[in-house]
Order: C-alpha cells, then structure tokens, then sequence
C-alpha cells in the first residue's frame, strides 16, 4: 500500500511525518517529539539521563542534532522574537 503523505527528513535523526503525531518532528523511529527533548535539555538534565527516561530510543547523536538544528532554526529566524526587556 503506497503512503498518501510524505516523510520529511529534517536530519539524520529528525523527521516531520503527518501519519506519526500530526507532523510535528519527531526522532525518527519513535513518537518522541524533539521539542520535549529541547525542554528537557533547556532544563539543564544531562543528556544521559534523558536517555535514560527516554529507555534508550534516543541517541547522543539524536540530541545534538536537535539542538544544532534548533540553534540554526532559531538564528535564522531571530528577528522574529520580540521580548520586552527585563528589569534589572
């Protein structure tokens, strides 16, 4: 039976499938979604533990990629973001 939609690969690691979770990137092979895995690292959890919580299906690899493609997304985009300043 042939797909009616298309896989986009967004890395090696990364895909965008509208069959698994809407289309939202997940780490290919799993329903993983990479912006859980950013949180998690934003939180400052080491990467080993969030293997760990994530039983393995994720890679070193998997979420250096993700923060490497997130960094060039988020230069690119940049001046998009408009936040107030804090206070000091």
């Amino acid at each position: 039976m042939k797909r009616k939609t298309q896989v986009k690969f967004l890395g090696r690691y990364i895909v965008a499938d509208p069959e698994i979770c809407h289309g939202k990137p997940t780490f290919r092979g799993t329903r993983i979604f990479v912006a859980d895995v950013l949180e998690m690292v934003a939180d400052g959890l080491a990467w080993e533990t969030i293997i760990e919580q994530w039983h393995g299906s994720i890679s070193k690899e998997s979420i250096a990629e993700a923060v490497k493609l997130s960094s060039e997304a988020f230069l690119k985009h940049a001046d998009e973001f408009r936040l107030e300043p804090v206070a000091a």
